[in-house]
C-alpha cells in the first residue's frame, strides 16, 4: 500500500517487546497517522519468541496485520533468523552491533543491515543498559525521519511516574540513538514517515478491541462485572477494574467462572447492567447457568473471547472456533443473541448495544471476540467514540409509579404471555411486583406448575417468539464493494467473500487488493450472528449467485462453522472456503493466496 511503513519489533519474552511496540504505535498515532498494531506472544513469562507489528500510513485506513515488513527491530539474534525473509527488497534490520551477524545473509536477500551501538549508548547516556529498548525505538524513528518530539512525548508519559531523573536519562539515550541512526542510515532507507498534525492535536485515539469493548460497555450503562481471569478475556476485566472507582463500577474477581456468571445474573436480575467475560474453557463452566438465565429471561451480557482449543489449547493465540458452541451452549432451547464485532469501532458500538438488546428482549447476549481482536490496536477517530451518541433502552421495564397505579387485585405477571414474547419487567423490591424467579418451567407468575404440558408449550413458545422479534429489528450484514467490473471471459462475474467477527479487516484489505488487480469483489461481514439474518442474507446473496458469482466463506477455524450455519439456515452452499486454524490471524495475503489455489482447483475441475 502506497505511503505505508511496516515496522516489526522482535525478541524474547521479557525483553519488553510488547511495551516498546505499544509505545512506538502511540508516538505514530500522536502524529495523526493511521496506525494498526498487533502482537504475537507465547504463553511464557520469560523465554520464547515474541513480536509486535506496527503499520502506519499517512493516508488510507489500516485494518489488518501486513504480510511484509520494511524495518525489523531485532532485540536478539534469533529475531534476525526468524524474520529476515519477511523484509521487502531494500528494507532493513536494526540490531545491536555486538550481535554476531552474517551480513552475507542480508546481501543474499537484498536487504540492509543497520548495526548500531545501542547497548553502549544506553550505558553511556543513561548509565543503564536496560534503556537499550529506548535507544532502539529512537533509532527506528531516526531512520524513518519521524519527528523526535513525538517519541519524546511517549518517553515522558511512560517514565514520569519513576521520577524526573529516569525521564531525563531515557530522553538522553533516545536523542543520541536517534541522531546516530539518522546520520548513518537515514539516506539509505527509502520509507519515511512524517507527522500530519502538531503534537497534541491528533484526531485519533489508539485502542485495542477489548479496550473499546469495555469503554462501550461503560457508555452503555454497565456498572457490574464479575470474572475469573482467563486469557484473552482478562483485558476487559482489567480495564473495568482500573476504572471502577472513577465510574462507580462494581468489579468482582470470583473464585471460578461458575461464580462469575451467577453473580452477573444476580446483578442483572436486580436491575444492574451486568456482564462477565471469559474464554472457551471458562464459558464451558458457565453453560448450566447460561441456561438458567435463558429460563428466567435475565438480561445478562457474556463476552466469549475465543482462543484455540480444545482444553487449554493455545492460550495466547487466536481462533474463531466457538461460533456453534456459543449458539447451542446449554441444555434445551432458548433465545439468545450472538454478536461478533469486527473492528475496534464496532467493538465499542456493540459493547454498548449488547445491554440494550439484553434488556429490550430479556435474554442473554453473547459477544464473540478473539485473541486477535482483543490485542490488536488501531487508530480510531475520537468522534466515533462519542459517549453522547450512546442511547440506553431498557425495554419493557415497569416503573414504580406504574406499579403504584395497578388496579387493586390485579396480579403482576413477570412472564406474561405476549405476541412479541417480551413480558413487562419489574425490578425486585416493589410490594405490587412480587413474583417467583424460577429456573424450573413456570407459569406467567413464575410459579412451578407441576409440569403441565399446556403451560410448558405456552411458555416455551413465548420465549422463542423473541427471536422472531429480534430478527426483524437487528441490522443486516455489512457489504463492501471494491467497484471493479468483471472482465470479458472471467470465470465468475465477481468474487464474494463472506466472514464474521475479526475477519473484517483482512477481508476488506483482500477485496481492496483484488480491486487493484482489476478483479470485481465484494465483502459481506456478519456482526449480528444470531438470530441468523436469513431474509437479509438471501436478499443480498441470491442475485449475485444467480449471475455466477463465486461465494467464498472465510473464517478462522478448521470446519467452516459459518459455512455450515449459512447452509443450514438459508440452503445457500458456498462455492469454496478459506480457513485458518494455526493460531495466527487472517491476513489479506493469506486470503489471496488461498483464493488463487481455489481458482486453480475450480479451473482444473471445469476442464475435466
Amino acid at each position: 500500500m502506497a505511503g505505508e511503513v511496516v515496522l516489526k519489533l522482535a525478541g524474547e519474552a521479557g525483553q519488553g517487546v510488547e511495551s516498546s511496540g505499544a509505545g512506538f504505535a502511540r508516538a505514530l498515532a500522536r502524529g495523526g497517522l493511521s496506525v494498526f498494531g498487533s502482537q504475537d506472544y507465547m504463553s511464557r513469562i520469560r523465554g520464547g519468541h515474541n513480536f509486535y507489528l506496527i503499520r502506519a500510513s499517512a493516508g488510507e485506513d489500516l485494518w489488518a496485520p501486513p504480510d511484509r515488513v520494511h524495518l525489523l527491530l531485532a532485540f536478539d539474534a534469533e529475531s534476525l533468523t526468524l524474520h529476515l525473509d519477511e523484509l521487502v527488497a531494500g528494507g532493513g534490520a536494526i540490531y545491536d552491533d555486538a550481535m554476531k551477524v552474517d551480513e552475507e545473509e542480508f546481501e543474499r536477500r537484498k536487504v540492509q543491515a543497520f548495526p548500531l551501538p545501542l547497548a553502549r549508548i544506553a550505558q553511556e547516556k543513561g548509565s543503564n543498559r536496560l534503556m537499550v529498548n529506548t535507544a532502539a525505538l529512537a533509532a527506528a524513528a531516526g531512520i524513518m525521519d519521524y519527528d523526535f518530539a513525538y517519541v519524546d512525548s511517549v518517553i515522558q508519559d511512560n517514565f514520569r511516574r519513576k521520577g524526573n531523573a529516569v525521564v531525563d536519562a531515557n530522553r538522553k539515550v533516545a536523542e543520541a540513538a536517534y541522531q546516530e541512526a539518522r546520520q548513518r542510515y537515514g539516506d539509505r532507507f527509502e520509507w519515511k514517515l512524517r507527522p500530519l498534525t502538531p503534537l497534541g492535536q491528533s484526531p485519533y485515539l489508539l485502542l485495542s478491541g477489548h479496550q473499546a469493548l469495555a469503554l462501550g460497555a461503560l457508555a452503555g450503562g454497565c456498572r457490574f462485572i464479575s470474572a475469573y481471569p482467563m486469557t484473552p478475556a482478562s483485558s476487559i476485566f482489567e480495564w473495568m477494574v482500573a476504572h471502577a472507582n472513577q465510574y462507580g463500577i462494581v468489579a468482582k474477581q470470583t473464585e471460578d467462572e461458575i461464580s462469575a456468571i451467577l453473580m452477573a445474573i444476580g446483578a442483572a436480575h436486580m436491575g444492574a447492567r451486568a456482564m462477565t467475560a471469559t474464554s472457551g474453557g471458562g464459558f464451558s463452566l458457565m453453560v448450566e447457568a447460561l441456561g438458567m438465565a435463558g429460563m428466567m429471561e435475565e438480561p445478562v451480557v457474556i463476552v466469549l473471547a475465543q482462543r484455540p482449543g480444545p482444553s487449554t489449547g493455545m492460550p495466547t493465540r487466536t481462533e474463531q472456533g466457538d461460533l456453534l458452541f456459543a449458539l447451542h451452549a446449554s441444555q434445551g432451547e432458548f433465545p439468545r443473541v450472538l454478536l461478533a464485532p469486527g473492528t475496534v469501532e464496532e467493538a465499542f458500538r456493540l459493547g454498548a448495544e449488547a445491554f440494550n438488546l439484553a434488556e429490550r428482549y430479556q435474554l442473554p447476549v453473547i459477544i464473540l471476540t478473539d485473541a486477535f481482536l482483543a490485542n490488536a490496536v488501531k487508530t480510531v477517530e475520537r468522534s466515533a467514540l462519542a459517549l453522547s451518541r450512546v442511547e440506553i433502552d431498557r425495554g419493557e421495564l415497569v416503573t414504580p409509579a406504574e406499579l403504584d397505579r395497578m388496579p387493586e387485585g390485579e396480579k403482576y405477571l413477570r412472564y406474561r404471555v405476549t405476541p412479541s414474547g417480551i413480558s413487562p419487567r419489574a425490578l425486585p423490591g416493589h410490594p405490587r411486583a412480587v413474583y417467583l424467579g424460577n429456573s424450573d418451567e413456570h407459569t406467567e407468575a413464575g410459579a412451578f406448575e407441576d409440569e403441565d404440558p399446556e403451560n410448558r408449550e405456552r411458555m416455551h413458545s413465548k420465549r422463542l417468539r423473541k427471536l422472531e422479534t429480534v430478527a426483524k429489528e437487528i441490522p443486516g450484514p455489512f457489504v463492501y464493494d471494491n467497484g471493479a467490473s468483471a472482465g470479458d471471459g472471467a470465470r465468475h462475474s465477481e468474487v464474494v467473500l463472506i466472514g464474521w467477527g475479526s475477519s473484517y479487516g483482512p477481508l476488506r484489505e483482500a477485496v481492496e487488493e483484488l480491486g487493484r488487480q482489476g478483479v470485481a469483489a465484494k465483502m459481506v461481514h456478519l456482526a449480528y450472528l444470531w438470530p441468523f439474518p436469513v431474509a437479509k442474507l438471501e436478499a443480498i446473496l441470491t442475485p449475485w449467485l444467480e449471475r455466477g458469482s463465486l461465494l467464498v466463506v472465510v473464517e478462522g477455524n478448521a470446519t467452516g462453522q459459518l459455512r455450515r450455519l449459512l447452509r443450514a439456515e438459508t440452503g445457500i452452499e458456498a462455492g469454496a472456503r478459506v480457513l485458518r486454524y494455526d493460531g495466527r490471524p487472517l491476513t489479506a495475503g493469506f486470503i489471496l493466496e488461498k483464493l488463487a489455489a481455489v481458482e486453480r482447483r475450480l479451473l482444473a475441475v471445469s476442464r475435466t
